[in-house]
């Protein structure tokens, strides 16, 4: 039976496979925040503790008691992404002798799509192609319940943010901070009672890595202008060490389709097009209970549109 769309799977070259990935992860606050781990196809089952063994003194000749313990296991799910970018015909020709320079160009767009969908997927469950919320999806960090609702002092919302999560419970490390660039730059020009700048280390925001000891990143898939309805999410706080567990679960395949209509623009060949596809396999879990957001009012439109 013939079919309407030819694909031919071709490998990255392994120096731009890996510098994509290496973009992925300095392009997304997710990567940036929290290193990834090593992970294997499919969902990927984590154990945890539910209740952390104590210590015991024990007196010289004195019985030991067994510690009180629970595991629980949480599992990383896999969510797929993909990029699929056009070229005329005549791109190839022109480039036929020189095909690294196409896999270049593909890499390069596709790393800043792939690192924003990491950001998008973990914080809001976020398509980003078309901005609606994946409702199927249970498991992101917007989840959390603990939220501050932005006063106009960034410096106390984020301090605010960061309390919720030392002060629940025993208490959740805070290991990183991400910024939307409306609220880094507040943060950044913040001013004291006599007007002088009270972090003018932080310039006015664009390059935070690093606030008051603690890691930062700046990035607009905090506030993710991308959602259909807008997250109102200026900031983020919380554990990403231990709060977040995500990876790259399969290689990067780049598959070049000559015919059909692979992304509803139109038949390829009628446009004297080509298209190729790259494809990253994610999985991720999140505690949500580790972080707290800051958030705009309502009816304010945090989104940096």
């Amino acid at each position: 039976m013939a079919t309407t769309v030819a694909t031919g799977a071709l490998s990255l070259p392994k120096n731009l496979a890996q510098g994509l990935i290496d973009k992925v992860e300095t392009g997304s606050a997710v990567a940036a925040l929290s290193a990834s781990k090593p992970l294997m196809f499919g969902e990927t089952q984590v154990v945890t503790f539910t209740k952390h063994p104590r210590a015991e003194f024990v007196e010289e000749g004195a019985a030991k008691a067994p510690a009180d313990v629970e595991f629980g296991t949480v599992t990383a799910v896999p969510h797929k992404a993909q990029v699929t970018v056009r070229f005329d015909e005549e791109v190839l020709w022109a480039d036929e002798d020189r095909k690294l320079g196409v896999y270049q160009a593909i890499a390069d767009a596709g790393a800043t799509a792939l690192s924003r969908a990491l950001d998008l997927g973990v914080f809001h469950r976020i398509n980003p192609a078309t901005g609606a919320v994946m409702t199927g999806w249970t498991n992101y960090l917007a989840s959390t319940t603990k939220n501050v609702t932005d006063t106009g002092d960034a410096d106390a919302d984020i301090e605010k943010a960061i309390g919720l999560v030392l002060n629940d419970g025993e208490g959740y490390d805070v290991t990183g901070i991400a910024l939307s660039k409306p609220e880094a730059f507040k943060l950044a020009t913040t001013r004291d009672k006599q007007g002088h700048p009270l972090y003018p280390e932080l310039g006015y925001g664009t390059a935070i890595k690093a606030f008051k000891g603690t890691k930062a990143s700046v990035t607009t898939t905090v506030n993710a202008p991308e959602a259909a309805t807008a997250t109102g999410v200026e900031a983020i706080v919380g554990d990403f060490t231990g709060g977040i567990y995500w990876g790259i679960q399969k290689n990067l395949p780049l598959e070049l389709i000559s015919y059909g209509d692979p992304d509803g623009l139109g038949d390829l060949k009628r446009h004297n097009q080509v298209a190729y596809r790259l494809e990253m396999l994610y999985a991720w879990y999140v505690d949500p209970k580790r972080f707290a957001l800051v958030k705009a009012a309502a009816g304010t439109d945090s989104t940096g549109k």
